[in-house]
């Protein structure tokens, strides 16, 4: 396993772990892979549907030439100071920055004196270059604007709603250490639930396309393969961090059929970031632990299942051009379906209700397929 970057130089070239590469870590940069992945498929997605005359362009004025007006210094200043407040406190750190980088990075301690110096610098050569650049008279012009333009706002809202709608979640699965630790729980790296990270992205991105008057139902077709591609690109960053995400042990002996290689069918994850498991004998790392009994690589699975699922809306495309809306009720189907399999075989708290034992995923897996599955039937019946 990968708990960050310098693991898989370690891997590939032979130089020591834990060095100034340990502040990289393997899920973060997985998951930033996954958000690009899921912005580059719906960009070219809403870029085709706009070809298709899907979509209508807004007329949208802009000026030509204006010097910077004091909010975009003011900005321009804060991220400054956000960079030099965090950035200067983590390099006096930089050892507590290896150890745990999201407990540097998202405490509320910082180095003052860095973030104003950096926000001056910032504010000012903004006022500078903003200035230098102006025209003597502004111009104004008139741009079309589609929806596949608007990509970079969609994918920030996006990404901020669904991590906090994933911590959301986490939290809510696990009230004892919330009520334990309120500030190190929700202020912690670890902890996401992907549901709450699809839902609340859904909402907030659903309201950011109606206040711009997007047809949603056109963009719903279009997320639809870049949500479930970026889901197995981001369940990668469990397996190979191995953050705990993996399955059950398992206690079953392996087939005489098995043909895979013999870590798909139960895995030990060495070296995994949560340091779990039985210490590895000879190993003077910091992450020197494995699992004992080995479990189901369960990340894996679902990686594949997702990317087989993105290859099958791909295909699916042509086929559902006439049924708009429908492509996404096939992806909540096949996303509700994938989900509470493979639950089968995850470590998760299991609830109570009406006589059956679910996890908070699979209830929320069933909601999603009887959604897509009641959505497909209303769209065949009124396209009929």
């Amino acid at each position: 396993m990968y708990p960050d970057l310098s693991y898989v130089f370690h891997d590939l070239f032979g130089t020591p772990a834990d060095n100034w590469l340990s502040i990289f870590k393997t899920f973060g940069l997985l998951l930033v892979l996954a958000i690009l992945s899921a912005a580059l498929i719906l960009y070219h997605e809403l870029k085709r549907k706009a070809r298709e005359g899907l979509f209508e362009a807004e007329q949208v004025k802009i000026e030509l030439g204006k010097p910077p007006t004091a909010a975009e210094i003011a900005s321009n200043g804060i991220w400054g100071f956000i960079l030099g407040f965090k950035g200067i406190y983590a390099y006096q750190n930089f050892a507590a920055l290896k150890a745990d980088a999201a407990e540097i990075l998202l405490s509320s301690a910082g180095s003052w004196s860095g973030g104003l110096l950096l926000g001056v610098a910032f504010a000012a050569y903004r006022y500078w270059n903003g200035n230098r650049q102006a025209l003597p008279k502004p111009k104004q012009a008139i741009r079309k604007i589609y929806p596949h333009d608007r990509i970079s706002e969609i994918t920030i809202i996006a990404a901020i709603s669904g991590v906090v709608g994933a911590k959301v979640f986490a939290v809510v699965e696990d009230i004892p250490a919330l009520l334990a630790d309120p500030l190190g729980t929700l202020l912690s790296g670890g902890g996401l639930a992907i549901y709450g990270g699809l839902i609340f992205g859904f909402l907030f991105v659903a309201l950011y396309l109606r206040r711009k008057n997007i047809p949603i139902v056109h963009v719903l077709d279009a997320v639809a393969p870049a949500l479930i591609i970026a889901y197995g690109v981001g369940r990668l960053g469990c397996h190979f961090s191995g953050d705990g995400d993996w399955g059950i042990v398992n206690a079953a002996a392996q087939p005489e059929w098995w043909f895979l290689p013999d870590w798909l069918w139960s895995y030990d994850y060495p070296h995994n970031v949560l340091r779990r498991g039985i210490p590895i004998e000879g190993c003077e790392m910091i992450y020197c632990t494995r699992l004992q009994p080995p479990v189901y690589p369960t990340p894996v699975y679902e990686s594949l299942m997702a990317f087989t699922i993105g290859g099958i809306l791909f295909g699916l495309r042509g086929v559902t051009k006439s049924y708009p809306g429908m492509l996404f009720f096939i992806y909540l189907m096949f996303n509700g379906m994938e989900r509470f399999f493979i639950e089968q075989v995850r470590i998760n708290e299991v609830y109570s209700f009406l006589g059956t034992g679910l996890t908070q995923a699979q209830f929320i897996a069933v909601s999603l397929f009887l959604i897509g599955l009641g959505g497909a039937v209303w769209l065949g019946r009124r396209k009929s």
